[in-house]
């Protein structure tokens, strides 16, 4: 590894805007941003995938790889990431740094405590509740009904015990009632951190907050608690980027992590912004498929940032479509060309949906050794019908060497075709019609349940003045529809709408769909356990 100064000098970074870390990490100023305000963006380019499977895609190692693919054309790029979560490092996904030679670094660093903006961003969280449960203890001015707060603290880190709690069941003056945790990257303050614009935006959005109602049914404010100085206090050194740098040695910021099947799934917009002012191209990635991290980043991030993407690149694994054309995943190693195929559908209804947005695409699939020629035959046979780019791509065993078509062919896309970006959307639609857009247009539904309660929501955030806001969808990364069992492509599927809520600091409301949860629970077997045989 390089020393965090040659890496931000080789970033166009100024030295009085770095704040080191250590030798390898540091904070990057947000005067650089301010200082760069004039400068005219550089080109972005979103990195997604197909619905992911345990045969795994690589959307991160594809991301990197791209990175130093670039790099090794003499272009001058960017890479933005979003941050590790606990949860699933210590869960089933084990890091977020990409893999093999296509990797950011300090790894462990990065995957662990980093630069402790999950920790301000969990203590920031926690203070909120805590401040809730004492003003009622102190006497309860503001009269919160104990049975209507809606804050939930907050933990990084996958831990189902706590979905439900009870607090205060010993204090005699206290007033017990039932609470729960929120994984931190689900939280409201973690996408607030990530959709702020400034300093001070992020201060009047989280003054904004809904924390609770009162005994009239009327909501309480983060603002009317004065603890929003205190927060800032707390974040203070989480606003600014963290730079790290690749394996081959080019510049990656790494800022926030909201996920992407509950939040909106995207890198910090102050990091976004600051890489294309620094880079001619900006590689980012949203989270999980197509489906939830593309459409949030194109539905929400985007016009929030008020940035136009220039490209997508649509990552997948012969592996993943086979799975998806029916394969077992123990079998997802022999070839199978009918099941690849058939495999297809999926990846062909997340390119549609793409080009719903008037976004160029360009296929990457990362390469494995047990792909065979006649399937490597048929996908781009299938591709090349259909008039997608396709790169295969060797980023995880060769670098950015193993990257040069694919960067050349984004390039290509980049300077050859044209982005007619939008929406696809009307903010100012009513809260139904557009969760069923989304739901019939991106998840290909026929129909959309609401639940009464999810109906009786909609009305009051409509009359609370939170109609035209955007949707951030709260749905299972593992199948188009809310069922995780039914991968490929599963048109015609009903989504289940049970409850809606409203973030009013980030701007959005979220329909939860199916069973999804805001606190994940640990596998069997977890990849903290796996750590002991390392």
């Amino acid at each position: 590894m390089e020393n965090i100064n040659v890496i931000a000098k080789r970033a166009n970074i100024d030295e009085k805007y770095v704040e080191p870390y250590g030798k390898t990490k540091a904070k990057i100023s947000l005067d650089l941003l301010e200082d760069l305000k004039d400068k005219k963006d550089g080109k972005l380019v979103l990195v997604t995938a197909i619905t992911p499977t345990k045969a795994g895609e690589g959307k991160t190692t594809t991301s990197i790889a791209l990175t130093e693919g670039l790099a090794k054309i003499n272009q001058n790029v960017m890479l933005c990431l979003r941050e590790p979560s606990l949860g699933p490092v210590f869960g089933i996904k084990g890091g977020a740094t990409g893999g093999g030679l296509a990797s950011i670094e300090p790894k462990d660093e990065i995957n662990l405590h980093f630069t402790g903006d999950m920790h301000a961003l969990t203590t920031s969280i926690n203070l909120i509740s805590a401040i809730i449960d004492n003003h009622i203890y102190s006497g309860n001015e503001l009269r919160i009904n104990p049975e209507k707060i809606v804050w939930k603290r907050a933990l990084d880190m996958n831990d189902r015990a706590l979905r439900v709690v009870n607090v205060a069941l010993e204090d005699k003056n206290g007033t017990p009632r039932k609470d729960g945790f929120v994984i931190t990257v689900a939280s409201e303050l973690m996408a607030i951190l990530c959709l702020s614009s400034s300093v001070d935006d992020f201060k009047n959005r989280i003054n904004k907050i809904i924390v609770a109602y009162d005994m009239d049914d009327n909501p309480i404010y983060l603002k009317q608690l004065r603890i929003s100085n205190a927060i800032m206090k707390l974040m203070k050194e989480a606003f600014k980027p963290n730079l790290v740098q690749t394996l081959e040695g080019n510049p990656v910021l790494v800022h926030g992590g909201p996920f992407a099947n509950i939040a909106h799934g995207c890198n910090s917009m102050l990091a976004l912004k600051m890489a294309m002012k620094l880079g001619d191209i900006t590689i980012t990635e949203a989270g999980f498929g197509a489906d939830l991290g593309a459409e949030k980043f194109l539905d929400i991030l985007c016009p929030a940032a008020k940035v136009k993407p220039d490209g997508v690149v649509m990552v997948a694994t012969i592996r993943a479509l086979k799975v998806h054309g029916g394969a077992d995943l123990k079998d997802s190693a022999i070839s199978n060309v009918d099941a690849l195929i058939k495999g297809c559908a999926n990846l062909e209804i997340h390119l549609e949906n793409m080009k719903k947005y008037g976004l160029p695409i360009v296929v990457a699939i990362n390469h494995f050794d047990t792909d065979s020629q006649e399937e490597i035959d048929a996908l781009t046979s299938w591709c090349e019908q259909r008039n997608y780019p396709v790169s295969f791509l060797d980023g995880f065993k060769k670098g950015g060497d193993g990257s040069i078509d694919l960067a050349k062919k984004v390039v290509e896309m980049l300077n050859t075709t044209k982005s007619n970006y939008h929406k696809l959307y009307d903010y100012n639609l009513p809260i139904e019609e557009k969760i069923n857009i989304i739901c019939k247009e991106i998840y290909r539904a026929s129909n959309v349940e609401f639940s009464p309660k999810a109906l009786e929501q909609i009305e009051l955030y409509t009359k609370m003045g939170y109609g035209n806001t955007p949707i951030c969808m709260a749905k299972t990364p593992q199948s188009l529809s809310d069922d995780p069992k039914r991968v490929g492509a599963p048109i015609g599927s009903t989504i289940h709408i049970r409850e809606i809520n409203l973030s009013s600091g980030a701007g959005f409301v979220v329909p939860l769909s199916g069973s999804i949860l805001t606190m994940p629970g640990l596998p069997k077997v977890p990849a903290a356990v796996k750590m002991e045989d390392e």
